[in-house]
């Protein structure tokens, strides 16, 4: 990967981990199966009334397994494949373009030390997460 993607990388990572932000890529399909099959269960088990015991239970059990799954998102970020990577370097680039950088840590401070360019960054980089990546960014502990 060019030495500048893996500055912004480095960069998006940076941000995300001093602003603390997590995300959760979200799985519906699987919470859809789960409750659509223990609907079925419960109609084979007990009939009408089972399907909806079925139903609401599976909805509950489908609910809970797909909250609460939220990684840090430097760690989702290096784990992107390299195509996923461009497109998020593309969007910041439209934002940090004209910065003139040497490494990563200078562009880190540059970005860092610019209350406005943080802003833009952050927002660029949890439009691209939410998007692209259909995942939920939650901030702090």
């Amino acid at each position: 990967m060019p030495v500048r993607v893996d500055d912004v990388m480095r960069l998006c990572c940076d941000l995300s981990l001093h602003q603390q932000m997590k995300a959760a890529v979200k799985h519906s399909g699987r919470g859809a199966f789960v409750a659509g099959a223990t609907a079925f269960m419960g109609g084979l088990v007990g009939g009408p009334p089972g399907i909806a015991v079925g139903g609401a239970v599976g909805g509950l059990l489908g609910c809970w397994m797909t909250s609460g799954q939220f990684r840090p998102l430097p760690q989702i970020i290096l784990e992107m494949p390299p195509q996923q990577q461009q497109q998020l370097y593309d969007s910041i680039m439209t934002i940090i373009g004209r910065l003139d950088w040497t490494d990563a840590a200078q562009l880190t401070a540059l970005v860092m030390g610019n209350a406005v360019l943080q802003q833009k960054v952050a927002a660029a980089l949890v439009t691209y997460i939410t998007q692209e990546l259909r995942a939920e960014v939650q901030y702090g502990e």
